[in-house]
C-alpha cells in the first residue's frame, strides 16, 4: 500500500514538472521616463512661462512664450519682397502694353525724321563747303550728327522690336526663379516666427524650466525639460539566463515600493548588446553576470508614477517542459 502511494505521488509529481504554469522571475530597476529638451531657436526674450513644473502636459499645449516682434518685422519684410517679384513676374507673363508699343513707334518715327533732317543739312554743308563758304570744322560737325542721328533711329528701331517681340523665355525664367527665391525666404521667416512659441512635442510632464520671464536665452540653448509619455517606464536588467524566453510584448507584473498591489505591464524592448549590470541592480550572486537592459511600460490606466522610484519586475515566463 505505501509502494503504491509513493508511486502515485511521485507520477503527480512529475505531472507537475512538465506542465507550464507561469512562474515568475525578479530583477530590480528603476521608474524612468525619456527626457525632451525644448531648445530655444532665437535668442528673444521670453515673455510667458505657461506651465508649471510638474504640470501634466499634451502634444501641441503652449509651454513657453518669447518676443516675437523681430521674427514678425522679418516675416513682414519677405512677403513684401515676394509680392514685388510676384507683380513683376505678373506683368512679364502680360507683355508690353499697348501704350508703350505706341510710344516706341513714336520715338522711332521722331529718330527717322531727325535722320532726314541731319542728311539734308550734311548735303547742304557739302554744297556751301565745295564753294568755300564753309569751313572743314562745320562739315565734320554735321557728319557727326548725321551718325548721332542714325546710331539713335536704330536704337528706337530696337526698342520697338523688342516691344513688339514681348517677353522672352529667359526673361520668365530668371523673374520664376527670383520669386521662388523670395517664397523660400518668406516661409523661412514663417518657421522662425512660428518657433518663437514652443509647444510640447509630446504628451507628458513638465519636469523643469530653466529659464524665467525676462531672462533671454541663447540660441540652441534648453528652456525647458519635459518627461515624455502618460506613465514613467521601468528601466530594468535581464539577466542572460532568461533572455532567451523574453521578447518585446511579454507580460510582466511590476512591484512599486509604498504601493501593496503590483502593476500589470509589459515590455517594450530588450537591448541586443550584452551589458555589465549596474551596481544597484546587483545582487552577490549575480555580480559579474552580463545582462540586458529592457524597458517596461505599465499597461494599467492609473495616475503617474513618479519617476526615480526603486523598482522590481517580476516576468511572466512559462516553465521549460
Amino acid at each position: 500500500m505505501k509502494h503504491r502511494l509513493f508511486i502515485t505521488l511521485a507520477t503527480c509529481g512529475s505531472l507537475l514538472a512538465c506542465g507550464s504554469p507561469e512562474t515568475g522571475t525578479r530583477v530590480v530597476g528603476e521608474l524612468a521616463s525619456e527626457r525632451i529638451e525644448l531648445s530655444a531657436e532665437s535668442s528673444e526674450p521670453i515673455i510667458e512661462i505657461a506651465v508649471a513644473e510638474g504640470e501634466t502636459v499634451t502634444a501641441g499645449q503652449v509651454l513657453v512664450r518669447q518676443d516675437s516682434r523681430r521674427a514678425a518685422a522679418r516675416l513682414a519684410e519677405t512677403e513684401a519682397a515676394f509680392l514685388q517679384l510676384k507683380a513683376r513676374l505678373d506683368e512679364l507673363i502680360r507683355g508690353p502694353r499697348s501704350e508703350q508699343i505706341a510710344a516706341a513707334r513714336a520715338n522711332l518715327e521722331g529718330a527717322s525724321e531727325e535722320l532726314k533732317f541731319r542728311q539734308s543739312e550734311l548735303e547742304r554743308i557739302e554744297e556751301v563747303h565745295k564753294k568755300g563758304l564753309a569751313s572743314p570744322d562745320a562739315l565734320d560737325r554735321a557728319k557727326a550728327s548725321l551718325d548721332t542721328a542714325a546710331a539713335n533711329r536704330k536704337l528706337m528701331l530696337a526698342q520697338l522690336q523688342e516691344r513688339l517681340a514681348g517677353t522672352t523665355v529667359e526673361e520668365l525664367e530668371q523673374a520664376e526663379q527670383a520669386m521662388r527665391q523670395a517664397a523660400a525666404r518668406r516661409d523661412g521667416a514663417l518657421i522662425d516666427l512660428d518657433r518663437t512659441t514652443l509647444k510640447s512635442p509630446v504628451d507628458g510632464l513638465a519636469d523643469s524650466r530653466l529659464f524665467e520671464i525676462g531672462e533671454r536665452p541663447g540660441q540652441g540653448q534648453p528652456v525647458m525639460i519635459l518627461l515624455g509619455g502618460e506613465q514613467p517606464y521601468a528601466r530594468v536588467y535581464v539577466p542572460e539566463s532568461i533572455r532567451a524566453r523574453l521578447n518585446p510584448g511579454s507580460e510582466a507584473l511590476l512591484y512599486v515600493d509604498g504601493l501593496t498591489a503590483p502593476i500589470d505591464a509589459r515590455i517594450r524592448w530588450i537591448s541586443s548588446e550584452a551589458a555589465f549590470t549596474p551596481y544597484f541592480a546587483l545582487t552577490e550572486r549575480d555580480r559579474g553576470r552580463l545582462s540586458y537592459m529592457a524597458k517596461v511600460d505599465i499597461t494599467e490606466d492609473r495616475e503617474r508614477l513618479p519617476d526615480g522610484v526603486p523598482v522590481e519586475v517580476e516576468f511572466l515566463i512559462e516553465r521549460d517542459p
